[in-house]
């Protein structure tokens, strides 16, 4: 629920940006979701790091930081490769095709990239020493030395 919740703020910003820069600004809607990616994964970071993912997060916050925004600029690439696809492959090139393949069809695919990637990646489960020969294992979970 937290990830839902911290996702559904950064998507927010994300919408709201994407159109006022595509819609109030004039920019055109490449660059526009560049921007509005850029904004919302600052917003994602903030909730993830200090609220959705606050017992995973390790001691090297500059390291963390490098991992989230790699992951996050992945999924922001997802994102841009639907809007690519919608305008080059498709010719769908109206502010509501955008929004389709930009905040609809590339956002189910990177969250779903995000939640996986996040998990595994940035804010994995801390390392616990077993009781049976001192072997490293994630909490909730079979370990991996």
């Amino acid at each position: 629920m937290r990830f839902a919740a911290v996702g559904l703020t950064a998507y927010g910003t994300d919408l709201v940006v994407f159109n006022v820069l595509l819609l109030g600004a004039a920019v055109p809607s490449v660059p526009a979701k560049v921007g509005a990616g850029g904004a919302a994964i600052v917003v994602a970071y903030a909730g993830s790091r200090w609220w959705t993912w606050r017992d995973r997060r390790g001691p090297d916050v500059a390291r963390e930081s490098v991992r989230f925004v790699a992951v996050s600029l992945l999924a922001a690439a997802l994102q841009v490769a639907c809007l690519l696809v919608s305008r080059g492959v498709l010719g769908l090139r109206s502010p509501v095709a955008d929004n389709v393949s930009a905040n609809v069809v590339g956002m189910a695919i990177a969250t779903a990239f995000r939640f996986w990637a996040f998990r595994t990646v940035v804010f994995r489960a801390p390392a616990l020493r077993s009781a049976a020969g001192g072997r490293r294992v994630r909490a909730g979970g079979a370990g991996r030395s």
